[in-house]
This record gives C-alpha cells, structure tokens and sequence, in this order.
C-alpha cells in the first residue's frame, strides 16, 4: 500500500479533463500523456500484451499463476475527469485521523463541510484527500487507476497468491460519454470485468439508468426592438415557458434511488432561436419511454397554444440499464460480493445513478458491474476520498483475483 496514494497524487497531477465539444478520441491531448505515463509503469511492472492505441485506449495483462483453468477477468477504469470544474493545477491535501468539523480548503473561503456533507460524520478518525477549493480532485476516476495498478503490482510482486489472466484496461473520454466507443472487447480477452468507479466503501452496482438526451429547440423572430410590436417572437420566452411545463418534483435535486427524471443541463440562444439541453434518466426501459413521450406531449401543447414561432424535439438515447445484461450471470456479482466480505467490506448493492464505462460495455458482450474507489462528491470543488477506502479498494480487487481462481480449481 506504500505505492497506491504515491500514484494516486501522481496521477491527479495530469490534467486529462475531457471535452465533450470535441468529437476526435482522446478528446483531450492530456489524456494521451497520462496513458503515456501509466503505459511506462505497467511496462516496468514487466506485464504482457502492454498497448497503448491512438485513440488513447490502454490495455494490458497479468499471466495466470496457475495451471488450470480460470476464466480471465478484467478491472477497468478511467483516465479523464469531467468538464463540471477544472482539473488542471489539482493541489490535494491530506486530513490525517480526521476529528470532525468543518474542513478548510486551501487558503480561500471553501470549506468541507459534514452539515452540507453528512458522510464526514461517519469518518471521524480516516485519512481524507481533498482539494484546495478551486479544482476538482480527479479521484473519479484517478483513484480507480491508481487501485487498479496498486493491486496488479502487489499481485505480481507475491505469486503464491493465485490468479488467473487478468486483463486491465484503462480507457478515455469516459466522463462525456464515450470511454466505450473504441473498446475492443475482443482484444480485451475478459469473459467479464468490473469498473472501478464507485463511491463510498462497499458499493457494487450492477444496475444504471437508461439514458436519452433531449434538445429542445424554440425558434422565434427577430425584429429591431423598436419596430417589434406585432413582429417579433422571442424564443427564449417561449423556451421558459417549456421549462415551466417540465414536472419540477421530477429533476436530479428531487429524486433518488429509482427515481428517474428530467434535468436541464443548459440554454444557449437569443431571440431568434434558443436551445435547451436535457438528459431523462429511468431505471426501466418503458418508463424511460413514457418519459420521452411526455416531453413531445409537452412540445405538440406548447406549438398549438403559440400564435407564432415553433418547438422542435430532437431524442438520443445514449445508454441503456446493464442489468439486463448482467442477471444472466449472476456469478460475477457473487464472487464480488464474496471478495468484499472476506476483505470485511459490507456490499453495498444500489443503482448507479447515472452511467459507467460498465454499462455499454456489458451491451457489448463483457458484462461489467462496479466497484466502489471510496471516494465522494464526484465533479466538484468539494470532491475528496479517504486513503482507507483505498486501501480497501485495492485489497477487494486482489481478493476478487484470488476468488476466481478458487471458484475454478
């Protein structure tokens, strides 16, 4: 464990925000240097089949130990942080045996603070990594990386711990919705794998949202304000007037567990045409149908009450639950589930709310649940881990590695 917040730091020194305006992979060149980076160390970690593709998609293996056979098995997490806050210049700290109270980030106003964040009254006494208030930490999903690479060191470095193949893939772009685009799954060489991108210690999650995105797109008139009476159509009225027509009690700071809902992510426009951005989240596939059918209810409404100017709707569907994918091989959950008990980690078994890298690739024929890293308020400021859930990150991946290799004696 004296080499896992060494790389951790290390790693979160990179800035690798994706950009989701661009649309080449990696999106972001500091991507690519930090897959540069890691490709060295798991060279001098003397592993197999090390590749770095151009599109930033780094894999590699550790041989099997044994002479039967186990199936090979996969951990794979992310490179990018997400384009919510800056992840350049990151200035973490550490809180050594954490006593409770608010925590000062850096040297400005910011704090940490267990009545915004409740979760801190349940770490009195842990080692905390927080930043200094003007960056996200990046442990979402450097942290991941960082236990992945800590626990396949160890494992190399003590062979009477038995295991099969392992496959690590390290991917890009991740964060705006892509890290599975480019994975090649046969290369990969895992029957399945898990994602390390989890929270708090203990979870594991086999089941996400079903994801669209939705544009709303309102055109109006533009006319000389002086001369508009009669004439002019402001479209980013007629778009607030779609946005009071959303179901307020159903948005991200309503809901939980298996709410789903409607979030607007952004406007941008003028008078002649504005747009609004949306994502709709649902854990079933119908309701998730119900819910887009809803939003062209709501448009067909606002365009027959409107004298004049228009509302167009463009759907995406972006993701889909994994669960459906996953049930059918209920031992991928259990052997996870074994590895944390053994590691005196309670499993915590809840619904992603969102998405993962694990979802479109169990779509893609590798069922892939997650694991938890042991971080917290994943895409902000206020972003910050604890070295103990860490350690015990690392720990459940060796002990899940060692797991399946008895399962198949």
């Amino acid at each position: 464990m004296d080499k896992l917040i060494e790389r951790f730091l290390r790693y979160v020194s990179f800035d690798s925000q994706s950009n989701p305006q661009v649309t080449h992979c990696p999106s972001t060149p500091g991507q690519m240097v930090l897959a540069e980076q890691i490709k060295r160390e798991l060279e001098e970690l003397e592993l197999c089949d090390v590749t770095l593709d151009e599109h930033g998609y780094l894999m590699a293996r550790l041989p099997s130990n044994v002479d039967h056979h186990v199936p090979a098995i996969g951990f794979i997490a992310h490179m990018d942080t997400a384009p919510d806050a800056s992840g350049k210049d990151v200035k973490p700290q550490i809180i050594e045996n954490y006593r409770g109270g608010d925590i000062a980030l850096g040297v400005g106003d910011e704090i940490l603070s267990p009545i915004q964040y409740p979760d801190l009254n349940k770490l009195h006494g842990h080692n905390i990594i927080t930043t200094d208030g003007t960056t996200l930490l990046g442990a979402d999903n450097k942290a991941g990386v960082a236990e992945i690479m800590t626990a396949i060191a160890h494992l190399k470095a003590n062979p009477e711990i038995k295991h099969g193949d392992i496959c690590i893939g390290f991917t890009p772009d991740e964060e705006i919705g892509r890290g599975a685009n480019l994975f090649d799954v046969e290369k990969f060489k895992a029957e399945w794998a898990y994602t390390i991108d989890g929270g708090p210690i203990g979870e594991l999650e086999y089941e996400n949202f079903n994801a669209t995105s939705a544009n709303v797109i309102c055109h109006g008139v533009n006319v000389h304000p002086g001369t508009a009476k009669g004439k002019m159509v402001n479209a980013m009225a007629i778009a607030a007037k779609f946005q009071l027509m959303m179901p307020a009690e159903e948005t991200p700071e309503c809901t939980e567990g298996y709410e789903g809902f409607y979030h607007l992510t952004s406007m941008d426009g003028g008078v002649a045409n504005t747009k609004l951005e949306y994502i709709i989240r649902d854990f079933d596939r119908d309701s998730l149908e119900q819910r887009k059918a809803f939003m062209q209810q709501k448009v067909d409404e606002l365009n027959a009450a409107l004298e004049k100017g228009h509302v167009e709707l463009q759907l995406q569907d972006s993701y889909y639950n994994m669960r459906e994918m996953v049930e059918p091989h209920p031992h991928v959950i259990e052997y996870a589930k074994e590895a944390m008990i053994a590691c005196d980690v309670q499993p915590n078994i809840k619904p992603i709310r969102g998405g993962t890298d694990g979802a479109r690739l169990s779509f893609k024929g590798l069922p892939c649940p997650n694991i938890f890293t042991g971080g917290y308020n994943f895409h902000g400021i206020h972003e910050f881990i604890t070295v103990e859930g860490m350690e015990l990150a690392v720990k459940v991946i060796v002990k899940l590695a060692e797991t399946t290799a008895e399962k198949y004696k």
